[in-house]
């Protein structure tokens, strides 16, 4: 860890961004400064399906990986525009962003693709079997039979929900802020305000 980045953490964990605390031995999900797991998925940009590697993101600058319930569904189609609003002011500090569900990849080629949510500016991933949320220590729970998605359509039986989520890892893979709804009580929005804050922060002090 740089001299700049051991500063930037101390000032996250003084609550220099107005979050709860950031670091709690109860909590389920990585907290700084742990090292991210590397992962690579399968994952789509605007309907077009390709391998996203988080290696080869950080050599671009940090990256934010979101983690979140389901695509289609109201907290995350509010969590994803959020991000597709804010995409350019993430790419001027060099961020990558990448939402991870347990969505197949078809249903993502849509979500990507939607001009309401994501709309094709920036990549979510497949994450059948969760086993990548589980790398972060994260949980997922099953939908409720019957559910149905915005669109109307009806969720596949035992669709999985992980926890949302979100990780902002620095170049050297390093969390330096974890932003959990369940333990911090990030609202959808929050998370793409709240990582743009840290991603900014982070450029500065480069």
């Amino acid at each position: 860890m740089t001299p700049s980045t051991r500063l930037f953490t101390a000032a996250l964990l003084a609550g220099a961004l107005a979050l709860p605390a950031l670091v709690s031995p109860t909590d389920a999900a990585l907290r700084p400064p742990a090292k991210a797991p590397d992962f690579t998925l399968q994952a789509s940009k605007a309907g077009q399906e390709f391998q996203f590697s988080l290696a080869d993101a950080l050599k671009k600058g940090p990256a934010v990986v979101y983690f979140y319930p389901a695509a289609f569904t109201q907290g995350c189609n509010i969590e994803a525009n959020a991000f597709a609003t804010n995409i350019a002011k993430f790419e001027a500090v060099g961020a990558t962003i990448i939402g991870v569900s347990q969505d197949s990849i078809e249903r993502l080629n849509a979500f990507s693709a939607d001009p309401a949510y994501c709309a094709g500016k920036f990549p979510v991933a497949s994450d059948a079997g969760g086993a990548v949320a589980k790398s972060f220590d994260l949980t997922a729970r099953e939908g409720r039979p019957g559910m149905k998605d915005s669109r109307g359509e009806e969720l596949a039986a035992g669709t999985m929900f992980t926890e949302r989520t979100t990780f902002v890892i620095n170049q050297s893979g390093e969390v330096v802020a974890t932003l959990s709804s369940n333990e911090d009580k990030v609202t959808p929005y929050e998370h793409a305000e709240k990582s743009l804050a840290v991603v900014q922060e982070l450029a500065k002090n480069k």
